[in-house]
């Protein structure tokens, strides 16, 4: 079986979180290395003899900082203000010149961040020796297993590896070797390896005869490392950083998704800006809920409402029936006016519950006796086993519900049950043979079940799939192995419920690849509670929590976060914007089986999510804006000013955009999301994009709510095409686009060069690089009047003066090979560009080399995509889509569809936010079916798209219309809340502009495209 490769992109904010570490450091020089020499001595003969000049021991060492603290203190809260982050007044908590806190939260990639920022650290400063401390042997495994995967990776970008190791006190060979190489080396150690009593863990403060008669701390000391905290909320009190200490970091860097304790913190990616940037998976909960009437023995649970075209909302239901041989409980799919006691065969514990409303929208079933059960309650008396039955048969309908849907997509789905007893699961007979216990049996029985139902649809790639699948090979346990082979429960760490098992992550991390190809038969994944952390697999899809006894909100919030990680594909490939689209949330969606209601689990699970959102500012003040760095739209970084503050908050005001209490409302969040906010005040016109980013970042309540949803909503599991594709006007328009395309680009590079140049010349404008000198003096009794702060300290004059930064700098940049890199041009043509440019515009390099050469990169990209749409031609092909691209989409929320009239699908599925309570999309396709020139229309799916050099682009609408009532009977239309140009990016609009070109060169005219904002809009084009 071939072992699965992860690929890696450089994503913009982990770049963001590596630049915020490394600019905190500004105005160090580069030192490639620091030598210095360890005069070891040896017994010799019962002598000590001093080693020769040849055998002394070298060490590289960190080359310590030329910074002082006062520096260190401005760069951060430079770095702070850039990343809208509260900014420091002193350094808070040093372990050594400073400590850093980087907060990313789970499933974004804080590991990878850390290991990139070790090789900028080198790059930039020369810095070689890293410590990487974790809490526990978990993280410790993941660690060292990321390092693995990405050492090719990271080799591609530097040219170098960086050497690691895990610490251990038993083969302290490794530590010598550390000190030694000039390269960068990185040794991982657990918390408890040298802050426990045991011996192991003093053994690294301790003289060793193995050791030369030294001790490993002193070694590990001279090298002057940086030490990097991982987790640092799980490793304890003041006795760990006294114990840190002891390593004479540098400095140190902390990386976590909910620190405890706050030093300087320059980068924040929390939960809310993960969510809404689409960077980690979106949350279902199904909950299942006990709900007892005294003195009822009935058991009913009802799991879900069914909705399905041209049919009322049905509820899938379980109660008992009797039969001869006994009383059974059977699932059935039942409708209004179904009587539970008939179909019980007349036990007496139904009488009354006849069915008298389904709800889809309330989600509710409602009975003629009055009672109401919401979707995943259970009417009745439950015991634990039943409840845990329910769980395992709810994991395994939502899996194969998902596994359907990302099948074809070549993703694999995966399932995970945390148990707390292994015996649960797994039991070994008197010959040491491993068999099925209490959980393996009823995984085993409910999921025949499941299976039975999918194996009678009609064949299909993933039935023949799910065939080849034996289901004793399906799940598999990965739990601590003793010495006899055998699965046992996890030894856990003092104070702690983390394993300290090896053998158990050795498992987890070395199947960690294997588990997401499809030749691999293992779906559904059982293991013991204790080794949650271990499991960081981006594609578990559900969690199942098998165990008594209620979490707290952190550790629902961290079981959660095993399966927060984008999914990848069959090739390694990440799922995520950039594959995806906006359907991002639609295929990363993580299900939560919870043993308790759906109520109860989100309201704790939103309470660990706003307790970590405590620094996030809750209000759009006048004094939030003020201060603030954004850029002035033509790359210099300006401050806000007190009246460009109060001018913003005016305009929040008086537009609606916040209410009485200073947050942001839905009219601007609808306003955002359809292109429609109303102009700035002139005063901070030019600081646009940094303004709206700044209220973006103000707290919102209704996305916290958003960010997890009921999973037991009503959805439409399919959505067949109707009668309207088949009528002869919808065939006509259908037969006219639905061929694919290839495109050519003729232009010639000279042409781009010169365009290039004179974009450059006109448009770029770089950021000096500046500080300013303060002058003050303490305030007596006849000017105190003039203080306007809180200090004793009264401003007599500053200056402002522009950094040299050819003295200043040391870091050697490939000006050209980055360009080269970021535009996807050759390295001869970025040359001709740069020789081309006026030597004025080229000085602006040495100013600031990093914002040149990411303006320079933008400015050509537009070019490039201008100078794409000019010379692009389109060329039919002989193969053609498949009707089948409408119906991939499967269960789709009952919420997001649109019930049409004249659609190609009974359902419209609806993009976008809405507006009022309805989305411009919604309106649009209700002016459709209400337009009596219509005769049938399609909301076009994600899998018809148009190709284009930038990337593949796809329209909404193919709209058909009665022949003699409108002069162009044929429309591709594109929805949008804006028809301002300058709201739309130059990519966007380049994409618009290939798609208006391969429509315009159809061979019959009466095919038009265009972009539209309401039906009426449409309707003056097509009667132009």
């Amino acid at each position: 079986m071939n072992e699965m490769k992860f690929k890696f992109k450089i994503q913009p904010y982990q770049t963001e979180a590596v630049e915020s570490v490394i600019n905190v450091f500004k105005g160090q020089g580069f030192d490639d290395k620091f030598v210095y020499r360890r005069d070891a001595k040896v017994e010799r003969g019962g002598w000590n003899w001093r080693l020769s000049e040849d055998e002394l021991l070298m060490g590289f060492a960190n080359k310590a900082l030329t910074l002082d603290s006062k520096d260190i203190l401005s760069n951060i809260q430079k770095v702070q203000n850039d990343n809208n982050v509260k900014q420091s007044d002193n350094l808070t908590g040093k372990l050594g010149a400073c400590s850093l806190d980087v907060e990313m939260e789970t499933g974004t990639g804080k590991t990878y961040v850390y290991i990139k920022t070790i090789f900028e650290l080198n790059k930039k400063y020369g810095w070689s020796k890293f410590i990487v401390v974790v809490p526990s042997i978990a993280i410790r495994e993941g660690v060292a297993k990321s390092f693995k995967i990405t050492k090719d990776h990271f080799m591609e970008y530097y040219g170098k590896k960086a050497h690691y190791f895990v610490y251990d006190s038993k083969d302290l060979t490794k530590i010598d070797d550390f000190s030694k190489s000039p390269d960068i080396n990185v040794m991982i150690i657990n918390i408890q390896a040298f802050n426990a009593r045991g011996k192991d863990a003093r053994r690294i403060s301790m003289k060793l005869d193995e050791f030369e008669s030294r001790r490993p701390i002193d070694v590990i000391k001279a090298n002057h490392p940086i030490v990097i905290l991982d987790e640092p909320q799980k490793m304890g009190g003041s006795a760990t950083k006294e114990s840190l200490k002891e390593f004479n970091p540098l400095f140190c860097l902390n990386y976590s998704a909910t620190h405890k304790d706050h030093h300087d913190l320059v980068y924040v990616l929390d939960a809310f800006d993960a969510y809404n940037n689409k960077l980690v998976k979106k949350i279902e909960v199904k909950g299942i809920e006990v709900k007892n009437l005294q003195g009822k023995d009935s058991y009913i649970f009802f799991e879900n409402i069914l909705i399905s075209p041209n049919k009322p909302p049905m509820a899938k239901l379980e109660f008992e029936v009797k039969h001869k041989a006994g009383i059974k409980r059977e699932t059935r799919i039942l409708s209004e006016d179904d009587d539970l006691y008939a179909l019980s065969k007349d036990m007496e514990q139904y009488k009354g519950y006849r069915i008298s409303d389904i709800n889809p929208v309330t989600n509710t079933l409602s009975f003629t006796n009055g009672i109401k059960l919401y979707a995943g309650e259970v009417l009745g008396n439950l015991e634990e086993k039943e409840l845990r039955r329910i769980q395992i048969r709810e994991t395994i309908l939502s899996h194969f519900e998902k596994e359907e849907e990302l099948f074809e997509k070549g993703i694999k789905t995966l399932s995970l049950f945390f148990i707390d007893e292994v015996s649960k699961y797994r039991r070994y007979d008197e010959k040491g043979n491993e068999l099925n216990s209490e959980y393996g049996d009823i995984f085993e029985e409910e999921y025949k079940k499941v299976l039975d139902e999918y194996l009678n649809r009609f064949e299909s790639p993933y039935i023949k799939y799910l065939k080849n699948i034996d289901v004793t090979k399906t799940h598999a346990g990965y739990f601590s192995i003793d010495k006899q082979g055998h699965k046992v429960n996890s030894k856990t760490e003092r104070g702690s419920d983390i394993s300290s098992d090896i053998s158990a992550y050795d498992l987890i991390l070395k199947d960690k690849e294997i588990l997401l190809s499809f030749e691999n038969p293992v779906r559904f994944i059982f293991s013991h509670s204790a080794l949650r952390e271990g499991w960081d697999n981006p594609n578990v899809f559900q969690i199942c929590t098998l165990k008594q006894g209620g979490n707290s909100s952190s550790q629902k919030r961290q079981e959660v976060g095993r399966g927060l990680r984008l999914a990848v594909n069959q090739k390694g490939e990440r799922q995520d914007v950039n594959e995806l689209g906006t359907e991002v949330h639609n295929i990363n969606k993580l299900t939560v089986i919870a043993s308790d209601g759906y109520k109860d689990f989100v309201a704790d699970l939103q309470k660990g999510i706003r307790e970590d959102l405590y620094d996030r500012p809750t209000r759009a003040t006048a004094d939030y804006f003020t201060g603030k760095v954004v850029s002035d739209g033509k790359g210099n970084s300006v401050v806000i000013s007190e009246k460009q503050g109060k001018d913003i908050y005016r305009y929040l005001a008086r537009n609606n955009y916040i209410d009485d209490n200073d947050k942001i409302t839905s009219c601007y969040k609808d306003d955002l999301a359809n292109n429609t906010l109303k102009e700035l005040p002139e005063s901070v016109q030019e600081m646009k994009e940094g303004v709206h980013n700044l209220i973006q970042c103000v707290f919102d309540e209704d996305l916290v709510n958003n960010m997890i949803s009921n999973g037991r909503d009503a959805k439409v599991p399919e959505n067949a095409l109707n009668d309207n594709f088949y009528k002869k006007e919808f065939q006509t328009l259908w037969g006219l686009i639905n061929h694919k395309y290839t495109y050519r680009v003729d232009f010639n590079s000279d042409e781009l060069i010169k365009n290039a140049i004179r974009n450059l010349n006109k448009n770029l404008f770089v950021s000096k690089m500046r500080y300013t000198v303060t002058i003050g003096q303490q305030a007596n009794e006849q000017n105190l009047d003039k203080l306007n702060n809180d200090t004793s300290f009264l401003v007599k004059n500053s200056s402002t003066k522009d950094l040299n930064t050819e003295q200043n700098s040391s870091v050697r940049y490939d000006l050209i090979g980055k360009i080269s890199d970021g535009t996807k041009l050759t390295r001869k043509t970025v040359v001709k560009i740069l020789k081309g440019i006026n030597k004025e515009t080229f000085d602006m390099y040495k100013e600031n080399p990093e914002d040149f050469m990411a303006k320079t990169i933008r400015l050509i990209k537009d070019e490039k995509a201008t100078m794409l749409v000019e010379h692009i031609s389109y060329n039919k092909t002989e193969n053609t889509y498949d009707t089948s691209i409408f119906t991939t989409k499967k269960n789709s929320d009952a919420s997001k569809c649109y019930r049409a009239q004249k659609n190609v699908q009974d359902y419209v599925l609806i993009d976008g936010y809405a507006k009022d309570g309805k989305s411009i999309e919604k309106t649009f396709a209700e002016s459709l079916d209400l337009a009596s020139e219509v005769c049938a229309y399609a909301k076009l799916p994600r899998g018809f798209s148009i190709p284009t050099p930038l990337e593949n682009y796809s329209p909404d609408w193919a709209i058909a219309f009665y022949k003699g009532t409108v002069k162009h009977i044929f429309f591709i239309a594109e929805t949008k809340g804006s028809m301002n140009s300058l709201d739309l990016r130059v990519g966007e609009n380049a994409k618009i502009e290939c798609a208006k070109k391969l429509f315009n060169t159809l061979s019959n005219r009466d095919v038009v495209y265009d972009v539209v904002d309401n039906y009426e809009h449409l309707l003056d084009i097509v009667r132009a």
